[in-house]
Parts: C-alpha cells; structure tokens; sequence
C-alpha cells in the first residue's frame, strides 16, 4: 500500500502484520479528523470491542493542524499540535482494540478541494486491502466542509472498486450537525446503551481539544442521550444512548445515483413534513 504522504501512517495495536491486519477489519470508519471516529463511529467500535470474529479499523484523513488550542495547548505550534493529536488518536485504537488505525495527514485545503483525487485514491487502496462488511462515515449534510470532502471522497473510491468488493452498508453519522430532522422510516438507530465506561475512555483520550477548548465529550453523551429520549414520544425509553446515521448504501450500491439529489430528497421529504404538518394544524389542507 503506497499511501500519497510519506508522514501517512498504519498502526496495528496488537502488532499483527499490516496485511493481515486490513484482512482481519470488518468495520471500517472514516473521518475527518483524530476524534470524529469515537464520536460518530462509536456503534462499529462497539460491535468488534472484545470479539473473535470482528475487528475495527479507522482512518482518520486530515493531519490536527487546524485544532482549537488553549490552556496547557495554547501556545502549540501546529507540528506539535499534529503530533499530539496523532498520539491522542493511536491511543484511543488501543483503548477501543482497533485492529488497525490509518492516519493519511492530509491537510484540510487538500481534503476539500473538487480537483485533489489523492483523499480518494488512497481510500481506495485501503478498501481494497480491507474490505469491511461496514463502513462508518460523515453524513450527507453535516455543515463541516472537511467532513463533506471526506465523505464525498469515500463515497468515490467506494463507487470506483469491483461490485464484489464494496461494502454492504455504509453509515453516514453525527458529528457537526444533528440527524434528528432525518424522517423516522429513515434513520438508522445504533443503540450504544450499557457501554458509558468504555466511551468515556475513548473519548477522554482527546485532552488536547478537551482541554484546549471543545468539551465533545459532555455534548456527544448529551446528544445519545437526547436522541434516545426523543425519537419516540409516546413510549418509554428503550435504550439511553443511541447514534443516529443515514443509509449511504444505495449511492455505493449505484454509482449513477446524484449524490446532492439523493441528499436533497432527505431536505425535501423534511420540508414537506413540516409543511404538512402546519398546514393541518391551520387547516388549509
């Protein structure tokens, strides 16, 4: 595997051999920067944490130099900052028994740019290497335009391998913007229940940003937490932390789906369920 920045790096927690590292994944997330994996792909890490048959892996794309920094951070530079965050998230692979954890060190410019294939070409390598089952990414209409490239790119090397190798469900997640509005029939619900000890190590690995600034930590718990209240009004809770995501697996399954009409088809079936409803309530329908 030729990864596009010679600073690109693979880290096996357990020290296996990296190609039999990547043949062992069985969910794969990718994200944008060192902790969006723990924060939107927690569901994957779940599923593989301690099992005979599963693994996680991550990739993280962009290389932490644009992060928040203040207090004992403040005055980082950014290489010190890049390299703090790198350990951070190597770190939190061995909390979580990743079975292999990519970090590419693309900058964000490089991330978001409509021109740049590298992003996508070297997702694709590592598809092909790994060929999870499930696949953990960004969300369609997250307003972070990081996290847009990532996804977009994923979705393009995912579109680009044989039909035999794609995954058989890709999941886009949470993380800057909520997926509450997303119609209930179209959800895809990850119940992480039972499991606050072991978030609560993952995600306070992050210090830097923790305590440089951004408390992710308290606002994911809160934002499971609020999506397990409020997803049914008229029952009592079944679960207390739960992930919610969009199916992306039809765009990987066609490549000739629009990738921004199948997005817009969310916004419009939300928009005219809104409508609907105030119409009646008014009862000009």
């Amino acid at each position: 595997m030729k990864l596009h920045h010679p600073t690109a790096q693979i880290f096996v927690p357990d020290g296996k051999p990296v190609a039999e590292a990547c043949q062992r994944i069985t969910h794969l997330g990718i994200g944008a920067h060192q902790d969006d994996l723990e924060f939107m792909a927690f569901h994957g890490i779940l599923e593989c944490f301690a099992s005979p048959t599963k693994w996680f892996g991550g990739v993280t794309c962009t290389n932490g130099a644009g992060s928040s920094r203040t207090g004992v951070y403040e005055k980082f530079t950014d290489a010190e900052m890049m390299a703090v965050r790198r350990t951070e998230q190597n770190t939190a692979a061995i909390t979580g028994q990743y079975g292999a954890m990519f970090q590419l060190d693309f900058p964000s410019s490089a991330v978001k740019s409509p021109t740049d294939p590298s992003l996508k070409n070297d997702l694709k390598q590592i598809l092909a290497a790994t060929r999870p089952e499930v696949i953990y990414t960004h969300n369609l209409a997250d307003k972070h335009d990081t996290h847009i490239g990532v996804v977009i790119a994923a979705l393009q090397a995912m579109r680009e391998l044989p039909r035999d190798q794609r995954p058989q469900r890709v999941i886009g997640c949470e993380v800057w913007r909520n997926l509450d509005w997303l119609a209930d029939g179209e959800k895809v619900l990850m119940d992480v229940s039972g499991r606050d000890h072991l978030a609560a190590a993952i995600n306070g690995v992050f210090d830097s940003q923790i305590a440089g600034g951004k408390r992710y930590d308290l606002a994911t718990f809160g934002r499971r937490a609020a999506n397990a209240t409020f997803f049914e009004s008229h029952a009592t809770d079944h679960s207390n932390q739960v992930i919610l995501g969009m199916d992306l697996t039809p765009l990987v399954a066609d490549e000739t789906k629009d990738i921004a009409a199948f997005i817009a088809g969310h916004i419009d079936a939300f928009a005219a369920d809104v409508k609907t409803k105030l119409s009646r309530r008014l009862g000009t329908i």
